[in-house]
């Protein structure tokens, strides 16, 4: 019994000295949006807030159109994770419960994809741009990303082994077509596993800085993470408003975490109870 209770407190332990290491970060991101850009090159470091947060935000809203690169953002991201929600289950529903002609190949074809270096594409998929005209455009940052490998390859494991063989045989029968049995059957059990994809893929489209930065042109059509770049001076940089800034673009992401991993969890248990 004694020695239970030592393993328990001793993992315990490990877990809240995890829990504080993966939150510091974020922790001193906060406080060094309160401080002054002396104050974050100050030794010992200042390990409480400041009072100059608001002074910070204001200079971000004075430098950039934080507001027009917010709602750029926003739309991009929101885009890009509906379209990849629907065709990657679509694809990856067909690859896990359908039989047809080429279905290992084109499955190895597409892990083989996600081998190759995302920064290797960058040239032909500017040069693709260039010869539709939408450089400059939101199409240009929307349409490459609404599909992608992993999300099928996700989507395809989990429909594997949650979705039951015999509830698609009963849909079958009863005229159901591939459509309407991905509709009425698969979307309803592979909640928990859109929960994932959709932030995974928000996060990394709202967070893209580097083929944004290539693809477009126009300032009012900036992304937050371009817009928070030009803060950067030539030949020195105001680190506590850059900083502020980045606290701003942190924010909505961890709004989007906690309402997704709430859904996420009682999404699980609701698939404990009825399994």
């Amino acid at each position: 019994m004694m020695q239970a209770r030592v393993k328990s407190v001793i993992l315990y332990t490990g877990l809240l000295a995890g829990m504080i290491l993966s939150m510091f970060p974020f922790y001193w991101l906060i406080v060094m949006a309160t401080r002054t850009t002396s104050d974050i090159y100050r030794f010992p470091p200042q390990l409480w807030f400041g009072s100059h947060f608001w002074s910070n935000v204001t200079r971000v809203l004075q430098q950039i159109d934080f507001a027009g690169a917010f709602f750029n953002t926003l739309f991009v991201a929101s885009s890009v994770t509906l379209l990849v929600l629907f065709f990657d289950s679509l694809a990856g529903f067909a690859f896990a419960k359908f039989d047809f002609p080429g279905k290992k190949a084109l499955f190895i074809i597409l892990l083989a994809t996600m081998m190759v270096p995302s920064q290797l594409s960058l040239v032909p998929s500017f040069v693709m741009m260039a010869a539709f005209g939408w450089v400059g455009t939101f199409k240009a940052l929307i349409i490459p990303g609404m599909v992608n490998a992993f999300g099928i390859f996700w989507i395809r494991q989990y429909a594997e082994e949650s979705i039951p063989k015999e509830l698609l045989d009963a849909g079958r029968m009863d005229g159901c077509s591939f459509f309407r049995l991905y509709w009425n059957v698969a979307l309803p059990i592979l909640r928990p596993a859109f929960a994932f994809l959709g932030a995974f893929t928000f996060i990394g489209a709202w967070n893209d800085y580097l083929w944004p930065l290539i693809v477009l042109t126009d300032e009012r059509k900036f992304t937050l993470q371009i817009a928070l770049s030009q803060l950067n001076g030539i030949y020195n940089t105001d680190y506590a408003m850059v900083i502020a800034g980045t606290l701003l673009a942190v924010l909505p992401l961890i709004i989007l975490f906690l309402f997704i991993s709430r859904q996420f969890i009682s999404d699980l248990a609701a698939g404990a109870v009825k399994d």
